[in-house]
């Protein structure tokens, strides 16, 4: 099976931040692309998953895909 390579226009590594901190530079990140674009968020905090997989629905943002390396896990989120 051959994986898709996604190419950002903006990558925003959110480390370990979390909860309302998350979404808000989330938001922010968000607003400077334009429709279609691709943001790769990488974060190395598991218990903000459901925070960000919560805010791209409400947002009608798309997953595209998510890769785990380690400890990190990279989301590519195409803006609606």
């Amino acid at each position: 099976m051959m994986s898709l390579q996604y190419v950002p226009d903006l990558i925003y590594d959110a480390g370990q931040t979390g909860g309302g901190e998350l979404i808000k530079s989330l938001f922010l990140k968000t607003e400077a692309l334009i429709s279609g674009q691709i943001i790769e968020v990488i974060l190395n905090e598991p218990s903000v998953k459901e925070d960000l997989l919560t805010w791209v629905r409400i947002q009608k943002h798309t997953l595209l895909d998510r890769k785990d390396f380690g400890e990190s896990s990279y989301y590519y989120i195409e803006k609606r």
